[in-house]
């Protein structure tokens, strides 16, 4: 073990030495302070008569295993910690999310580096410590001499997280702002990693996460998150927040997660959100349908031309509808009445001239859905007819929307 390595179950306890080698206490507790310096140690609380004193970082010559000497001696009682990250408090045996193995753990003891400033000893933050290794200095520290448990614990594979990678989940909004407290590092995460984190969280640290991330980037984790998951933290944040967050959302999922609100709650986001009165309609007519038909499980994000398009107007229809690319498989076909006419695969587009009449591209069979359909019936056409989306009519036998195979999935996968 490298001698410039400290654990934070050995500064605890530590002694604590004037300029005379008298001794003042024992450490009871120590803290950051993320405004100043997000890695270094900041302040010490030492635990000495009626009273817990504070010590700064600078008024530490020098950090070893056999004690804690001073350079300065003027020690103050401690006070209020609004801007302190509490250590043994706040981290110790807390869960926090370890962005880079995209988890969450629990924090068992923390790993400092000992650098020297200036000819005085500093700790920084090097890892936070959750396996079996640490566990065992835990249940040893006190009993045998920590040169010993040292030795001891060589044997045991170390388990541990840098601190640039550990996410600190804090729910209180004003305590985030005075510890600069982010997730900016979440928001890098894939959104299904993103959803099996926040799964595993209280109430509480969702609602702190979702306070805080990009919108986009919130929706798009939500869209991952179980059904009965959405709605509570959706319930949790504030109006505007939520209608933001909803408004980056496909219609389709948009409609599910306030399906399952309160009416009341419901017509306040919806009431809230910013988007164009036809998008608030789509919505609304959404959320008429059950969940369990084909009208409850479509999308009406879609891209539909006139029959007697070109692939021309296909590609033009592509470009302003980019947002659609990732998913769109197939473009539909309708007559002068929006009437479903026929499908055409967006791959055959590139094998046609740009002059070339949709009509004349489309598949053979037109295969569709009523609104009113079971799921049950829709998920057998998707397995029998090898589908990746399934366009939905009305009772007059216009588009109204489309079910893909990621909504089959959905459906598999909650069923």
């Amino acid at each position: 073990m490298a001698d410039n390595i400290l654990f934070f179950t050995e500064l605890l306890g530590l002694k604590v030495f004037d300029l005379k080698g008298r001794r003042l206490g024992t450490i009871r507790d120590a803290a950051l302070v993320p405004l100043v310096d997000a890695i270094r140690v900041d302040r010490y609380l030492l635990g000495g008569g009626w009273s817990w004193l504070t010590i700064r970082y600078d008024q530490i010559q020098s950090i070893t295993l056999d004690g804690i000497y001073l350079s300065d001696e003027q020690l103050v009682p401690h006070h209020g910690d609004d801007y302190m990250l509490r250590l043994g408090r706040d981290l110790l045996d807390q869960q926090i999310i370890d962005v880079h193995g995209r988890k969450v753990v629990r924090v068992t003891d923390i790993t400092f580096e000992t650098v020297q400033v200036s000819g005085r000893d500093e700790l920084r933050m090097l890892e936070v410590d959750v396996g079996l290794r640490s566990i065992f200095r835990r249940i040893v520290q006190g009993v045998i001499p920590p040169r010993w448990i040292r030795k001891a614990m060589s044997r045991i594979p170390p388990n541990s997280i840098r601190w640039e990678f550990c996410n600190i989940v804090e729910a209180d909004p004003q305590r985030r702002l005075r510890l600069n407290i982010t997730h900016n590092m979440l928001e890098t995460m894939h959104p299904a990693d993103l959803a099996d984190i926040v799964e595993e969280l209280s109430p509480e640290d969702r609602e702190a996460i979702f306070e805080t991330l990009d919108s986009e980037v919130a929706a798009e984790a939500l869209s991952e998150v179980s059904p009965g998951i959405q709605a509570s933290i959706i319930e949790s944040l504030e109006t505007e927040k939520a209608a933001e967050i909803i408004e980056e959302m496909s219609p389709d999922d948009a409609a599910d997660i306030l399906a399952e609100l309160e009416k009341e709650t419901s017509d306040e986001i919806l009431e809230e959100m910013h988007s164009d009165d036809k998008d608030k309609q789509e919505m609304r007519e959404l959320l008429e349908f059950s969940d369990d038909r084909a009208g409850g499980m479509m999308s009406t994000e879609y891209v539909a031309l006139s029959h007697k398009a070109t692939v021309s107007d296909a590609v033009i229809s592509m470009r302003e509808n980019e947002e659609l690319l990732e998913s769109l498989h197939t473009i539909f076909l309708i007559d002068g009445e929006d009437k479903l006419v026929g499908t055409v695969p967006v791959g055959r587009l590139f094998t046609a001239g740009e002059g070339a009449l949709l009509d004349t591209l489309k598949s053979d069979g037109l295969i569709k859905v009523s609104v009113a359909e079971h799921q049950d019936k829709v998920t057998e056409m998707f397995d029998k007819y090898s589908l990746l989306a399934l366009p939905v009519v009305d009772s007059n036998g216009q588009l109204a929307g489309v079910i893909t195979a990621d909504d089959i999935i959905s459906v598999l996968r909650n069923s």
